[in-house]
C-alpha cells in the first residue's frame, strides 16, 4: 500500500486524470458522432472506436494500465481500418493516423506513471521506446505535409527543349489569350526551366485601382494584360485602361474611366486592332469574306484597344495616346443595353475581353445568376471594329432577329448567354462561344425549346453574318449552372493515322475535357451519354441522359464516397462523414430538389474562366482546376426579405437567393468542415499536363499552399502545399515552363512543363487571379513574365500591383 502511494503522487494522479478525460471527451465525440453516421449508413469505425476510447479513458484516469493498452489496440486498429480504407494515399491517411498517433505517443509515455500506480514495475525503457517510435512516426507524417504529393506522379524521360525558330518567335501579346484561339503559349526561350532560378522583379507599376469590394460583392482583378510592341495594355477593375513602357513599367497614359457596378467589378482583358495592317482574308472553302474598313490618314485611332465595362458599354481607345475614338459610336462608346430591354444594374455586365474577329468586335454580356426569371437576354452581337456600327446579332431565343430587335420589341429575355471570353478562327472566319445557361439557372420548367438547345453548349458562328455553324451541348437542361466557362483553346489534335485535325479544347464546371472538330463541332474523343437520376420537382423536364467526355481525363469530378471524406482530424472529418451521408447525392449530375442535395464540382467549377494553355511543340495542353463541393436546397417558399437580401451573394458569397418567378428560392453554399476546410480529400486544386497524342495525363500536382489562409480564415503562415482552389489561368512556354498564380496564396510559381515539378516561385505582395502573360521587348530583345496582383478570392489583402520579371 505504501509503494502504491508512493508512485501516484498529486502530480502524476492529477496527469492521469486530465489525460483520461481527454481520451474520455474525444471517444464521447467519436460514440455520439459515429452513432449518427451509423443510422446515416456510414461506418462503424467511429462509435466503435469511441465505445473503446471512453472505456479505454475510464481505465486510464482510474490509473489502470489496461487503459493503456486498450488505447493500443484502438490504434493499431485503426491503422488497419484506414490502410483499408484508403492505402497509401498521404493525405487521407494522415487526417485519420496523425492525431491518433500522437494520442498514442502520449499514452506511451504516460505507461510507466499507470503501472507504478498499480503497484508495478514502471517499464520505462519499454514505454519510452515505444513513445519515440511513435513521436517519430508522428513527426514523418507532420513533415509529410510539407512536401508535395502529386495525384499522378510524372515517370519517365523528359523531353528535351525545342529551340525556338526564329521565324516563329513570338512578337506580340495582341489578344487576351495570346492568339485568338487562346493558345496561352508564347514561342520564346529566353527563359527556361534551366535558368528560371535567376528570375527577378524587372519592374513594379501600381494601377491607383485596388479592387475593394463593397459588401460582399465582387471587386476583383482578374486581367491578362495585352502587349504591341513597346507596350503594355492594361484594365482594372473600374475600367481604366492604362499603357506601359514594356521595359520599365513607365506609364505612357491613362483613360479613367471609372466604370462602377455593385457586382462582379472587373476587367479581365482588352482586344486590340490595328487597320494599317493588310486584311487578312479567310482561306477554307466556302468561308464568308472579312468585311473591309478603313481608318483616314492621320485621324486618331489608327491602332485601337477594345473593352467591354461592367457598365455594358463597348468602348475604342487609341492605343497611342489614350483618346476616345471619335468614329466609334457615340464619342468612342457603344451602349450594350440597347435592345436588351429591362437590365438595371448589377442584371447585365460585361466582364471578359471582347473578341476581335477580322474586322467585327464580338461581345457576349454576362446575366445575373438565379435572380429571376425575367432577366435580360443573352444576345450576342458584332461591331464593326471601326465604327462601332452593330453589324449583326445573335439572339438564342429568336434567330429570326439579326440586328435590333423591331421596334417596341426586345431581344428574347433570359436566353442563354457568353459570359466568357470567345475564340476566333481567321482561317474559316468562324467565331467560337462558350454558352452559359439561360436564367435561371438551377430550374429549367419555364425553358424554351431554344433555350434547351443552346444552354451550356459550344457554339460556332460566321463572324461576318452572325449566322450559326454548329452548336455542341455539354449538358442537357443544365441545374448546376453547369457553364462552359472559358475560351476555347486551339489545337491540332493528331489522328491514329499520323495527321490532324484542326480542333478547339476546352473545360467544363462539371471536371470534363471536350475536344471537337473546330470545323464540324464533332468530338473528336470519345463521349458517352450515361443515364441520370431525375428529381421531384413538378415540372421539371429532367433530361434522362447527360454526356461525360470519357475519351479525356476527367478532372476532380470522379464519384465521392464516404471514405473521400476528409478532415485536419478525425474530428472533422467525422462531421463531413455524417453531412455527406446526411445529403442526396447521385454524382456529377446530383439535381437539386427540396431536400439537401450535394454538388461535386459545384458551380464553382471544376474548370473556370482561366482557360487552358497549350503546347503545340509537345502537344500538351494544361488545365487547372478547384474542387469545391456546394450543398444545395431548393425552399418551397414566397422568397421573404430574408430570402431577397441575398441578392446575387451565391456568386460572391453564398447564401440565399430568390429566383423569383419560380415557386422556389434556393440555398446553396460550400461544401467545408467546422473548420472551413473542403470536407472532401485533398488536392483542393492542382495542374494537369494532359498528353494529347494518348489524351492521358503526363502528370498531376497539387497547387498552392495554406501559406496565407487557413481553418476559421486564420492565416496558417505554413507552406503545406495541400494543393487550393485555383482561380486564374495558366502560361506555357517554350522554354519548357508553366506559370500559374490563381491561387490562394500570394506567390507567382514557375512548374518544369515536362515532369511538374516545381522550379521557381516569386513571392508577391498579395495574392492574384490574374492570367501570366509573356512578351520579349523589341528594344532590348529581353523576355519579360508579367502578372497582376489585386488579391486572392477569400483573401482581405488587396492591392493594385503589376509585376514584371525578367533574368539579370
Amino acid at each position: 500500500m505504501s509503494q502504491t502511494t508512493e508512485n501516484t503522487g498529486v502530480l502524476a494522479r492529477s496527469w492521469l486524470l486530465l489525460l483520461g478525460a481527454v481520451i474520455i471527451a474525444a471517444g464521447l465525440f467519436f460514440t455520439i458522432g459515429g452513432g449518427k453516421l451509423v443510422l446515416l449508413g456510414g461506418s462503424p469505425y467511429f462509435v466503435l472506436a469511441g465505445l473503446a476510447l471512453l472505456v479505454s479513458g475510464f481505465l486510464i484516469a482510474r490509473r489502470k494500465p489496461s487503459g493503456a493498452l486498450l488505447f493500443g489496440l484502438v490504434f493499431l486498429l485503426t491503422v488497419a481500418w484506414a490502410l483499408w480504407e484508403v492505402g497509401l494515399d498521404y493525405w487521407p491517411l494522415n487526417s485519420r493516423l496523425l492525431a491518433m498517433a500522437v494520442g498514442a505517443t502520449v499514452v506511451a509515455l504516460s505507461y510507466s506513471l499507470l503501472r507504478r500506480s498499480a503497484g508495478l514495475s514502471p517499464a520505462r525503457g519499454p514505454s519510452f521506446a515505444l513513445a519515440a517510435l511513435l513521436a517519430l512516426a508522428s513527426a514523418g507524417g507532420m513533415a509529410g505535409m510539407f512536401v508535395p504529393h502529386p495525384p499522378v506522379a510524372f515517370s519517365g524521360t523528359p523531353e528535351a527543349l525545342t529551340k525556338v525558330d526564329p521565324a516563329n518567335e513570338q512578337k506580340n501579346w495582341e489578344a487576351y489569350g495570346n492568339t485568338s484561339g487562346g493558345s496561352r503559349f508564347v514561342a520564346l526561350d529566353q527563359i527556361t526551366r534551366d535558368n528560371v532560378s535567376d528570375l527577378k522583379v524587372a519592374w513594379t507599376y501600381n494601377t491607383g485601382d485596388t479592387p475593394i469590394s463593397p459588401g460582399a460583392n465582387g471587386a476583383e482583378d482578374q486581367e491578362t494584360p495585352l502587349q504591341v510592341g513597346d507596350r503594355v495594355f492594361l484594365c482594372t477593375p473600374h475600367n481604366n485602361v492604362i499603357a506601359l513602357d514594356a521595359d520599365t513599367g513607365k506609364e505612357i497614359w491613362k483613360a479613367e474611366i471609372n466604370a462602377q457596378s455593385s457586382v462582379w467589378m472587373r476587367c479581365r482583358g482588352l482586344a486590340y486592332f490595328d487597320a494599317t495592317r493588310p486584311l487578312a482574308q479567310p482561306t477554307a472553302a466556302g468561308a464568308t469574306p472579312v468585311t473591309p474598313v478603313s481608318v483616314a490618314e492621320g485621324a486618331l485611332c489608327q491602332r485601337r484597344i477594345l473593352m467591354n465595362t461592367i457598365t455594358a458599354e463597348l468602348i475604342a481607345l487609341d492605343a497611342d495616346t489614350g483618346a476616345f475614338c471619335p468614329d466609334f459610336g457615340t464619342n468612342g462608346r457603344v451602349d450594350l443595353k440597347i435592345g436588351l430591354g429591362d437590365a438595371p444594374d448589377p442584371q447585365y455586365v460585361l466582364t471578359s475581353a471582347p473578341t476581335l474577329a477580322g474586322t467585327t468586335v464580338v461581345v457576349g454580356g454576362r446575366i445575373a445568376d438565379n435572380v429571376q426569371v425575367d432577366m435580360p437576354g443573352g444576345v450576342m452581337r458584332g461591331f464593326d471594329v471601326v465604327t462601332g456600327e452593330l453589324r449583326w446579332a445573335f439572339d438564342p431565343g429568336n434567330p429570326e432577329i439579326t440586328k435590333l430587335p423591331p421596334e417596341g420589341q426586345t431581344y428574347t429575355r433570359s436566353t442563354p448567354n457568353v459570359w466568357a471570353s470567345m475564340s476566333y478562327d481567321p482561317a474559316s472566319n468562324t467565331v467560337f462561344m462558350p454558352v452559359g445557361s439561360p436564367s435561371v439557372d438551377l430550374y429549367g420548367a419555364t425553358r424554351t425549346a431554344l433555350d434547351h438547345k443552346y444552354g451550356a453548349s459550344m457554339l460556332a458562328l460566321d463572324a461576318t453574318t452572325g449566322r450559326e455553324k454548329w452548336v455542341y451541348q455539354t449538358v442537357h437542361n443544365d441545374l448546376w449552372d453547369f457553364d462552359v466557362p472559358m475560351q476555347p483553346s486551339f489545337i491540332d489534335f493528331p489522328k491514329a493515322d499520323g495527321t490532324s485535325v484542326p480542333a478547339l479544347v476546352f473545360g467544363t464546371k462539371a471536371g470534363q475535357i471536350y475536344v471537337l472538330d473546330r470545323a464540324t463541332g464533332e468530338p473528336l474523343t470519345k463521349v458517352e451519354d450515361v443515364p441520370v437520376k431525375p428529381g421531384s420537382i413538378p415540372n421539371e423536364p429532367y433530361s434522362a441522359t447527360q454526356r461525360l467526355s470519357v475519351g479525356m481525363p476527367q478532372i476532380g469530378a470522379q464519384t465521392l464516397t464516404e471514405s473521400d471524406m476528409w478532415g485536419a482530424t478525425p474530428f472533422d472529418q467525422l462531421l463531413c462523414r455524417i453531412a455527406f451521408k446526411g445529403m442526396r447525392y447521385d454524382g456529377v449530375f446530383t439535381v437539386p430538389g427540396t431536400d439537401l442535395a450535394l454538388n461535386f464540382p459545384g458551380s464553382l467549377g471544376g474548370m473556370n474562366w482561366g482557360g487552358i494553355s497549350t503546347d503545340p511543340v509537345s502537344n500538351t495542353i494544361f488545365v487547372n482546376d478547384m474542387r469545391l463541393g456546394l450543398w444545395i436546397q431548393m425552399v418551397e417558399a414566397t422568397p421573404t426579405d430574408a430570402v431577397a437580401s441575398g441578392g446575387e451573394s451565391v456568386n460572391t458569397g453564398m447564401g440565399v437567393v430568390p429566383m423569383k418567378g419560380t415557386p422556389y428560392a434556393v440555398n446553396k453554399n460550400r461544401f467545408l468542415s467546422a473548420l472551413g476546410i473542403p470536407c472532401q480529400a485533398p488536392p483542393f486544386g492542382s495542374l494537369t499536363a494532359i498528353d494529347m497524342k494518348t489524351q492521358g495525363i503526363r502528370w498531376q500536382v497539387p497547387v498552392g499552399t495554406v501559406e496565407d489562409t487557413g481553418p476559421l480564415g486564420i492565416k496558417m503562415g505554413l507552406p503545406i502545399p495541400i494543393g487550393m482552389p485555383t482561380l486564374g489561368g495558366t502560361l506555357a512556354t517554350q522554354g519548357g515552363l508553366v506559370f500559374i498564380a490563381g491561387t490562394q496564396d500570394y506567390y507567382l510559381r514557375a512548374f518544369d512543363s515536362a515532369t511538374g515539378k516545381e522550379v521557381w516561385k516569386a513571392r508577391l505582395p498579395v495574392g492574384s487571379q490574374g492570367g501570366p502573360m509573356s512578351y520579349k521587348s523589341p528594344k532590348t530583345g529581353k523576355q519579360y513574365v508579367v502578372i497582376s496582383a489585386g488579391g486572392a478570392r477569400q483573401s482581405p489583402d488587396r492591392g493594385d500591383y503589376v509585376i514584371a520579371y525578367s533574368l539579370p
